[in-house]
């Protein structure tokens, strides 16, 4: 079985990913992660229903509705709104599903389910700016703390 450090790395390696549950607002964890992997030169795809930008990028309603292939979908949405997000994911061939927990939590039993029976690596758990180098003093604590509390996924 793949290790969470090996599955995040695999994932952080794609060129591009969409982000469902950014929002409107200036802040948000969604935005800050959205942010975190264009930094990090990725080619990042924000994903909310409701018009909108950020940082001058359109929102996409769906992920039919952005234009290019996309490697991985992460998600920080409530757990009803990530399994919709993997039945667009599985439409759209994408091979990839990264559902948050940490403080907030995206992941349903429903949607992990849904993701192995397509043949989707998932990542059930974390979040990519606890992997994503350089990874912040908060980040690093966060992680410690889930690994010691055994809240991270296997």
């Amino acid at each position: 079985m793949t290790d969470l450090k090996q599955m995040a790395s695999e994932f952080l390696a794609q060129k591009t990913i969409a982000i469902a549950g950014v929002s409107r607002s200036a802040t948000g964890t969604a935005n800050a992660i959205y942010r975190k992997l264009k930094e990090t030169g990725h080619t990042v795809f924000a994903v909310n229903p409701n018009p909108g930008t950020i940082d001058g990028e359109p929102f996409y309603s769906d992920l039919q509705s952005i234009p290019q292939t996309v490697d991985g979908v992460f998600t920080l949405t409530t757990p009803q709104v990530t399994e919709e997000v993997v039945r667009q994911a599985i439409a759209a061939g994408i091979p990839r599903v990264w559902m948050h927990k940490s403080i907030g939590n995206s992941v349903s039993a429903k949607a992990v389910q849904m993701c192995h029976e397509n043949g989707i690596t998932v990542i059930a758990g974390a979040c990519p700016m606890m992997f994503a180098e350089p990874v912040d003093f908060g980040h690093k604590c966060i992680k410690w703390w889930m690994g010691v509390t055994g809240k991270l996924p296997k």
